[in-house]
């Protein structure tokens, strides 16, 4: 069963699985989904989050009580750590972002069918009627993620899967990234949704401390064990007791740190240096590093012992410019946060183009801090391209396309969605000069799909035609 708000993601799904072999039904609204799963059973559900008359999470709810077996699949276009934390906590098989591809979600489906009967699981039985809880009240859509991780890309929502599985586990969790993408908000997000959240979470950035200075930090010192040690001092281990440690960059530190770092994440021992006596503690540590580390560690350049034990659950952060449609909700977000009800909440379109061109090296960090500046300089009205980093202005004025750009101009308006779709279908036939079947594989729909839409936007005046190739592209 397929339960979606939205009438062209229903019948594209429809169609879509219906080539894979899947018999398809619908289902319009939570409340729906319920009524249908409690008249047949159904060997897999796909359900939006968002919907009118219960959203995806009562639907994932009060059917686990029934079919606890049965693969629930949420798909969403708004994403956070909160609501992939909720899904899994409530049971969801998966967790998807929209857009996606047919062909990739009936596979996902495939595995999560085949791995059901491998377990041995029987097949649902019809349940009985009992009562349904009322459904849940709707999220803002734009409800931005306590975490302080942004995005909504398909990137960022399986970044929000992964730390939601780390955040159910209390093993260690290595977390990768470029510079400014991230990783120390995530490491904090897996804290803040564990069962560790009201102990303490401590970071120490490892980079630029010598071996003496880093374990003193770590493992504490007692008096006299180096110069400048006047006293017994206990070390972030202890002060992050039954909490989290969230050491970053970790690549660069010596053998002899990650051999000592090692003992401890074996034994839950720690030494304070210069003492003999050994504290037990309980802390979950989470390592970061922007380097390869498995790479490092191939080569010799880390412990391949110590890489495999910090790396039981990786969470590999996306570059900015892997997720370049988050550009426009993470300045959103920045400008909320640096307001204050003074600074100016808008920019103009030429700031924002600007924004959408420049690929950030520097990730978010990197665009905060651009937004920051903007606001300082911008104290008497928009934020314009003036008021943005010159490099990042330059960018834009070199790139700018031209305004003939015919996909460049679809939006230039800003008309209705549905305007917009409809726009979009008639480029992209006349790009494939009116073939039904070439515009449906460029777009990742069926033929059926396109017919349908064709119809329903009254473009039957784009006859398949020959292409200037001397091809035939009309097809019976």
């Amino acid at each position: 069963m397929v339960a979606d708000d939205d009438r062209l993601i229903r019948l594209t799904l429809e169609a879509g699985l219906s080539l894979y072999g899947f018999r398809v039904s619908l289902a319009r609204s939570g409340r729906e989904a319920l009524d249908a799963a409690l008249e047949k059973r159904f060997d897999g559900i796909i359900s939006d989050v968002y919907m009118p008359d219960g959203d995806g999470l009562m639907v994932l709810r009060e059917l686990r009580s029934s079919q606890p077996e049965t693969p629930i699949i949420l798909m969403t276009a708004v994403g956070s750590v909160n609501l992939a934390v909720r899904a899994i906590e409530e049971g969801a098989t998966d967790f998807i972002a929209k857009p996606f591809e047919v062909e990739a979600l009936a596979d996902l489906l495939r595995r999560h069918l085949k791995a059901r009967v491998e377990s041995g699981a029987r097949p649902n039985s019809t349940p009985a009627e009992e009562s349904i809880a009322e459904p849940s009240p709707a999220w803002p859509e734009d409800d931005f993620s306590v975490s302080g991780l942004i995005g909504r890309s398909p990137a960022m929502v399986k970044t929000y899967k992964l730390i939601a599985h780390a955040a159910r586990m209390d093993a260690t969790v290595l977390v990768t990234g470029e510079s400014g993408a991230g990783k120390e908000l995530a490491a904090r997000a897996i804290h803040d949704f564990s069962a560790r959240r009201d102990k303490p979470f401590i970071a120490i950035n490892c980079s630029g401390l010598t071996d003496t200075l880093l374990e003193a930090e770590l493992f504490g010192h007692s008096k006299g064990a180096f110069t400048g040690a006047t006293g017994e001092r206990a070390g972030l281990f202890e002060a992050a007791d039954g909490g989290t440690l969230f050491l970053d960059e970790l690549a660069s530190t010596s053998a002899a740190f990650q051999a000592s770092l090692l003992r401890v994440l074996q034994s839950g021992e720690v030494r304070r240096v210069g003492s003999t006596q050994i504290r037990r503690v309980n802390v979950r540590v989470i390592g970061a590093t922007n380097m390869p580390l498995r790479e490092l560690a191939e080569r010799g350049g880390f412990r391949s012992d110590l890489y495999y034990r910090l790396s039981v659950l990786t969470v590999d952060l996306p570059p900015l410019r892997e997720r370049m449609g988050d550009v426009d909700l993470l300045a959103q977000h920045f400008l909320r946060k640096l307001g204050g009800g003074i600074a100016p909440s808008h920019m103009t379109r030429e700031a924002i183009d600007a924004l959408r061109n420049y690929h950030f090296p520097g990730n978010v960090r990197e665009l905060e801090n651009a937004l920051t500046r903007a606001v300082a300089l911008a104290t008497t009205g928009p934020i314009t391209l003036d008021c943005l980093p010159p490099h990042i202005a330059e960018i834009n004025q070199i790139q700018t396309p031209s305004t003939d750009d015919p996909v460049r101009s679809l939006a230039s308006d800003w008309p209705s969605l549905d305007e917009l779709q409809r726009r979009y279908l008639a480029l992209a036939l006349e790009k494939n000069y009116g073939n039904r079947q070439r515009t449906a594989d460029m777009l990742g729909l069926t033929r059926r799909t396109i017919q349908r839409l064709i119809a329903r936007y009254n473009l039957d005046a784009l006859n398949e035609t020959a292409s200037p190739d001397g091809d035939d592209a009309f097809e019976e």
